[in-house]
């Protein structure tokens, strides 16, 4: 209905490592070639669960931006920015806040779940309380078509998409709808005008959902409507109102579990990470400090690869033959621990190396990612102001 616009953003938590790089970042270099993209660093969000500790948000804020960009995230090809620089976010979430049933952000899942894994932490605040809310402003304040997610996410679109369902209730009708409706129709000319006629009652007597797609592209089609009649007729399909916040799709990513250096899933809070900008000495380090298969006390006790998380990294790292290599060498011990994890360190330093390599000119000169951020801060500030407009239009908030 809308622009094929894609938004994620990350928190600013702590170092980048292999596991965002697979999990993340090999997606939105991927993304950014197909759809038009925003990428922005949650620092508000951040803020959440450490509003105790900043100074770890604003240490990390350009750091993260650095690794983006040494990733292979493109500016030329995708708006990156800080949350906190368009404060278009927050106005939003204020309003959308008049309208957010407290009931539905406790039944969020990981409410509760985040409150039991970070008890640690006094996170009986608002903030934390409404930060899926800020989440769907960050969504629909650029009109995002989809947004990537992994399963578990899921819910968070589902939340967006009630509240942009509940936002067009609420005050997509405005004074005269229909009869402005009808007149927007009229502009399609009569052959078009006739149609949409004819699939939105389809739609609306049968629940017919290929007219209601069909009667969508009709509308979005028709370039001689103005952006805001064109929204009306979206709502006036359906028998609803004017559709001032489309809702998004999750767009549902491969997300490989990257394993950590403890065969856990690599996270910062089980301390297993490799850093995408760690010296090679340190990661040499680590890899060869790894637990293996507890059956291989001497070197020439034979083991199971299925049981040592060396084997994990194998299966990221390491082609067919290598595979087999480590299969027959370690049933058989054949081969040492150490000379089994070598192809590893090979493998994760050469996948990070261009990384170090392109992140080098940003730790160099830091205006340059300073400036890249600025330009992208203005251009998504433009496109959240634009809709900002419009939904304070709607709630009747525009007056002089």
């Amino acid at each position: 209905m809308f622009s094929n616009r894609v938004l994620s953003g990350m928190r600013p938590t702590g170092a980048l490592h292999l596991g965002h790089y697979h999990g993340v970042l090999k997606n939105w270099i991927r993304l950014q070639h197909e759809f038009e993209c925003l990428y922005f660093v949650a620092d508000w969000h951040a803020l959440t669960t450490h509003y105790d500790t900043p100074e770890i948000v604003e240490q990390n804020v350009w750091e993260m931006a650095i690794d983006w960009l040494a990733a292979g995230v493109d500016p030329a090809q995708a708006i990156l920015f800080i949350q906190s620089r368009v404060p278009e976010h927050a106005e939003l979430h204020l309003l959308l806040s008049m309208i957010a049933p407290v009931s539905w952000l406790e039944r969020v899942p990981s409410y509760k779940d985040q409150q039991q894994k970070l008890a640690d932490r006094d996170l009986s605040t608002y903030g934390f309380l409404g930060y899926p809310l800020l989440q769907s402003a960050d969504v629909l304040i650029y009109r995002a078509s989809q947004v990537p997610v992994g399963e578990d996410q899921v819910p968070h679109i589902e939340f967006t998409r009630e509240i942009a369902r509940r936002f067009n209730h609420v005050f997509g009708r405005d004074k005269g709808f229909e009869e402005k409706a009808e007149a927007a129709i009229k502009k399609l000319g009569a052959k078009r005008a006739r149609l949409y006629r004819q699939l939105r009652t389809k739609f609306l007597e049968k629940g017919d959902a290929e007219a209601l797609a069909a009667a969508r592209v009709l509308v979005e089609e028709a370039q001689n409507l103005p952006l805001g009649e064109r929204e009306r007729l979206f709502g006036y399909i359906e028998g609803g109102g004017k559709v001032v916040l489309p809702e998004p799709q999750a767009l549902l990513t491969e997300s490989p579990k990257m394993p950590g250096l403890d065969g856990q899933k690599m996270s910062k809070s089980y301390g297993n990470t490799i850093a995408l900008r760690e010296d090679p000495e340190s990661i040499a380090e680590k890899v060869k400090r790894m637990p293996t298969d507890p059956a291989r006390v001497k070197r020439n006790d034979p083991g199971d690869p299925e049981k040592c998380p060396v084997w994990q990294l194998h299966l990221v790292y390491s082609d067919e033959q290598r595979r087999n290599w480590v299969q027959n060498g370690c049933r058989s011990a054949g081969i040492g621990c150490l000379e089994c994890k070598q192809p590893v360190i090979e493998g994760i330093l050469a996948e990070l190396k261009p990384i170090r390599e392109r992140a080098r000119p940003y730790l160099d000169d830091p205006t340059l990612v300073r400036n890249i951020i600025a330009d992208g801060c203005e251009k998504a500030r433009k496109l959240a102001q634009e809709t900002l407009r419009e939904v304070k239009q709607a709630m009747g908030l525009d007056y002089n």
